[in-house]
């Protein structure tokens, strides 16, 4: 893949133009704030410079998740809000801090799961997105229970994942990606104003997580060899 100064690559520079002209465009459309287009963009930035395995993604990261946390609470889906206050915050800490541990020569060190790490972290998915979709499901202004519980659940096993290095995160963020479009796409057919805003953020992450897994298996590949 040709690089560009900077080591980025033409497809990672040209996919962030897009998916930030597409922000802008809906922001005029829905009249959406500019603090909406702000959680949006330092979220592309986020996933981004994660796939490229770069510290600094951690800083974006942190704005991002305390701005998509109130988003999320007023539009009634709290278990978004707790995942995002109370795992994203102290793990964006731990995550800076353990990449930078791993990190040589500027290049973070990359790790492949064994068969039944993958096989306990299936488990680990579905039954936690089933116990925590019942139990929001009795929360009143609670929309979606299930798919929020699973959205929850998958972010929280990724983010660990991330955390320590591996790979396989990705295909984690591919399904989560996917459900988190429909969620907001249900809200959004709900009325919600900033829908169609996180659509589209959702997406750019969903493509972002297909290059992410592309380049973190090239990565741990590397380090095995």
């Amino acid at each position: 893949m040709k690089k560009v100064p900077g080591n980025w690559s033409g497809f990672e520079l040209a996919w962030l133009v897009i998916f930030t002209l597409i922000a802008v465009v809906f922001t005029v459309i829905s009249k959406d704030s500019l603090f909406g287009f702000t959680v949006f963009i330092t979220g592309v930035l986020c996933v981004v410079l994660t796939a490229k395995g770069k510290l600094a993604s951690y800083g974006f990261g942190m704005y991002n998740t305390f701005g998509y946390a109130y988003l999320a609470y007023i539009n009634g889906l709290f278990g978004e809000v707790m995942l995002n206050l109370l795992f994203f915050v102290p793990m964006n800490i731990v995550g800076f801090y353990m990449w930078k541990r791993n990190m040589h020569g500027g290049k973070l060190s990359m790790r492949q799961m064994e068969t039944r790490g993958i096989l306990l972290t299936i488990a680990v998915c579905v039954a936690g997105a089933l116990l925590l979709g019942f139990g929001l499901s009795f929360i009143p202004a609670q929309n979606s229970p299930y798919i929020d519980a699973l959205t929850t659940v998958l972010s929280v096993v990724a983010t660990i994942l991330m955390v320590r290095r591996f790979k396989e995160q990705w295909l984690v963020y591919i399904v989560l990606n996917m459900f988190t479009v429909l969620l907001w796409v249900i809200r959004t057919l709900e009325g919600s104003g900033e829908g169609l805003l996180m659509i589209v953020m959702w997406s750019a992450y969903l493509i972002n997580a297909v290059y992410g897994y592309y380049n973190w298996n090239k990565g741990a590949k590397e380090a095995l060899s």
